[in-house]
């Protein structure tokens, strides 16, 4: 992974790990900075410009690190949470959110992972069996090589049966997990959708094929796995596609050893689809069409009858116990 420059807080400057993170980045522009705030969230950047030669700011995390997660998010309702120690992706999905919630485009990497470690053993210590999803504002694995998540996260959650992660994903960069025994509590989720709609918006997502072998190896070795078919996105013969998806999905995965399987509708909050808009306005899945209800925009023609469609199709494939549907 290539990054413009790398921008560096003072604060965190000095630190084992991120003297360990510039040693993987190698030889590319260095800047010191006061705080993150400096460079990311400043005016009149472009989004879709910066994506072209994003930098990397390495940064420390302050105020609240875990967060509840969205409702419908995920799989265990009413009590799960999310943190993200990365801000933006590697990835350049036409449809996603990010592109709506930041200015910048820029990748942020906190580094003060044992702040989040303190904050989500706080956060469970006043219920039993939470679920901490990783994974919602960035990709948790895309840029493994680089933050060293996995080494440090793993161990951590390990040792406390007690509370689930799910690391959500589309990248293949799973060889550190399999470095480790399996964790029962920690769930490797990696998003599909089909080929058709890959090809079209997913800029930069390794094939489908790569995604599925990677998936195999960590099912093989005894990880939890899930699915998330999400975003649908409504369009001529999503029903079809679903179900070649399907097909190929579950002839390399055994469904009857997924930890769940969810599908979740394309959504998106109103001021986020409008800035996105703006960002490209050639783009003919954003001037599709759209319905808002209750500040959240959708796309014409889908809806409750084309997902109950596609849902009929997946639970020939896999246990009704094992799937939930995605808010």
């Amino acid at each position: 992974m290539n990054f413009s420059s790398v921008y560096i807080e003072d604060e965190i400057a000095e630190t084992e790990r991120v003297t360990d993170i510039l040693a993987r980045v190698g030889d590319i522009p260095r800047i010191r900075i006061e705080r993150y705030g400096e460079i990311f969230n400043r005016a009149g950047q472009n989004f879709r410009l910066q994506k072209q030669a994003p930098a990397l700011i390495l940064a420390k995390k302050h105020g609240k690190k875990v967060l509840p997660a969205p409702e419908g998010y995920g799989f265990e309702q009413g009590s799960g949470f999310y943190f993200s120690h990365m801000l933006n992706c590697l990835y350049d999905c036409r449809y996603c959110f990010l592109q709506g919630m930041y200015r910048s485009a820029h990748y942020i990497l906190f580094t003060n992972y044992e702040d989040f470690m303190h904050d989500i053993l706080g956060q469970s210590a006043q219920a039993a069996g939470n679920v901490f999803y990783s994974g919602y504002d960035c990709d948790s694995l895309a840029m493994e090589p680089v933050s060293g998540f996995c080494n440090s996260f793993i161990p951590f959650f390990g040792n406390r049966p007690e509370m689930t992660l799910e690391i959500r994903t589309k990248s293949t960069q799973v060889r550190k997990l399999l470095e480790f025994d399996p964790l029962p509590n920690c769930v490797v989720a990696m998003s599909f959708t089909p080929e058709a709609a890959a090809k079209r918006w997913e800029h930069r997502v390794p094939a489908i094929t790569k995604r599925l072998l990677a998936m195999r190896k960590l099912q093989q070795a005894g990880w939890p796995v899930a699915i998330r078919f999400e975003p649908v996105i409504a369009e001529p013969e999503v029903e079809n596609n679903y179900a070649r998806l399907f097909q190929q999905v579950f002839s390399t995965l055994n469904g009857e050893l997924m930890h769940s399987v969810s599908l979740g509708e394309f959504r998106l909050p109103k001021d986020f689809h409008k800035k996105m808009v703006k960002l490209y306005p050639e783009e003919g899945l954003l001037a599709r069409e759209t319905i808002c209800s209750d500040g959240m925009v959708s796309l014409a023609g889908g809806g409750a009858e084309m997902m109950q469609a596609i849902e009929s199709r997946l639970l020939t494939h896999v246990d009704s116990s094992r799937y939930y549907r995605c808010a």
